[in-house]
């Protein structure tokens, strides 16, 4: 038995080996290779580090090897397509979208690494609700975070399949998370409230004055 935590750590640390490999094998040490490997690589060990400073609990959850490897690892793996495809096509990526790709990078690993913090820290002091800072608008800003992340790296490989890898993940585990996290704050006093003046990923643009002073839930 291992933590599920065990299995994302471990795909996130074998981002850079990967990529290096890939690099080495298909001979290609082109700007926007590096590029991909300082993006992606830095997301990993950032991750290895918020799961030694602030972990998400939800990831204690133990579970058989055989379990974590085939249904944990397995489908994170399909990230790898997104530097292997870099490293064996060897694309002409336009400027334009090296610049979209690192926009949307960034913004992403601010949204996630923030909105992981700020939940994690704001429950120590006052654990249920939270209604400040990134979870002001949207009930998810972590998720969207890291979704901006990956559609970065897709964008950069400058290939269609790693943006089906993002569609699957999408579809296949946040939505079904955020749908399930509804349902579980449902249960807080306010969350009609929030619930209303909040999107459930995109934030939603009120003004200020409308956002009211009922106290707002995060993850459980």
């Amino acid at each position: 038995m291992k933590p599920t935590g065990f299995f994302i750590d471990l795909h996130k640390a074998l981002v850079i080996p990967v990529t290096v490999a890939a690099m080495v094998m298909f001979g290609n040490f082109s700007t926007v290779m590096w590029l991909y490997l300082g993006m992606h690589g830095t997301y990993s060990i950032l991750w290895l580090i918020k799961g030694r400073t602030y972990p998400d609990r939800r990831f204690a959850e133990q579970v058989p090897i055989w379990i974590g490897g085939l249904f944990v690892f397995l489908p994170l793996a399909g990230y790898y397509a997104a530097p292997i495809l870099l490293a064996w096509l060897h694309p002409n990526v336009p400027g334009w979208a090296v610049t979209l790709g690192v926009s949307s990078f960034t913004f992403g690993i601010f949204l996630h690494y923030v909105a992981d913090a700020q939940k994690y820290f704001t429950l120590q002091v006052h654990p249920g609700l939270i209604e400040t800072g990134l979870f002001a608008r949207t009930r998810n800003p972590n998720y969207l975070g890291e979704i901006m992340t990956y559609m970065g790296y897709a964008i950069i490989s400058w290939n269609w399949f790693p943006f089906v890898v993002n569609f699957a993940w999408i579809f296949g585990f946040f939505v079904r998370n955020m749908i399930k996290k509804d349902r579980s704050m449902s249960r807080h006093p306010g969350f009609a409230a929030y619930k209303a003046r909040t999107g459930l990923l995109f934030p939603r643009i009120l003004p200020v004055r409308a956002l009211g002073t009922d106290r707002a839930p995060t993850e459980t």
